[in-house]
């Protein structure tokens, strides 16, 4: 009889460690999955960055005033094309939308294998020129120390406009994690 209740606990006690294993495999494969997560957004900060680079570059002249679908920038960001509608994902927005209306910007594989690329939109209502009828989304930058105080009822402060852009960064990397960042930026 001993042994029969002996038999009865060492199958439990196997079944218990079975369920433990499972658990914490299942536990381990989260963790891994959440690293990899984490490890994508962190890589996007080189696309932000890239497209941070290109803008700079080319802030001067009219390069800005025109679509440029070979650096995946869109000099009429606000369109309805570049954005993803209601109900619809970004990675389906990205991989259905965006690869047949204009290129991404590919940003080379970084040490964790992730893939990194990007879109710029211009968050202007129409293409053209920033300062004629493109209606850029633009607020003046007041610095403090520039000195441009003026008394109540006086002439206006004198503030440059600026011109706001949406750099859209995707990241593709191992175990099929997909991350996406946005960051505005002014130039």
């Amino acid at each position: 009889m001993v042994l029969f209740v002996a038999l009865i606990v060492l199958i439990a006690m196997t079944l218990a460690a079975l369920a433990l294993m499972r658990s914490v495999d299942s536990a381990n494969i989260i963790a891994g999955n959440l690293a990899f997560q984490e490890a994508a957004t962190h890589s996007a900060d080189t696309g932000v960055e890239a497209a941070t680079a290109w803008l700079q570059t080319n802030n001067t002249g009219s390069t800005l005033d025109a679509d440029d679908s070979t650096n995946g920038y869109a000099a009429n960001g606000s369109a309805a094309t570049n954005s993803p509608g209601a109900g619809q994902s970004w990675d389906n927005f990205w991989s259905s939308s965006l690869a047949t209306t204009r290129a991404r910007q590919a940003v080379a594989l970084d040490s964790a294998g992730n893939n990194v690329s990007y879109v710029i939109d211009r968050l202007c209502n129409n293409a053209g020129s920033k300062t004629g009828g493109a209606s850029c989304v633009a607020s003046p930058v007041v610095q403090a120390a520039t000195g441009n105080a003026e008394e109540a009822g006086q002439i206006p402060l004198n503030a440059p406009s600026v011109v706001y852009y949406r750099i859209t960064v995707r990241v593709s990397g191992p175990r099929n994690t997909v991350s996406y960042v946005q960051a505005v930026v002014s130039m």
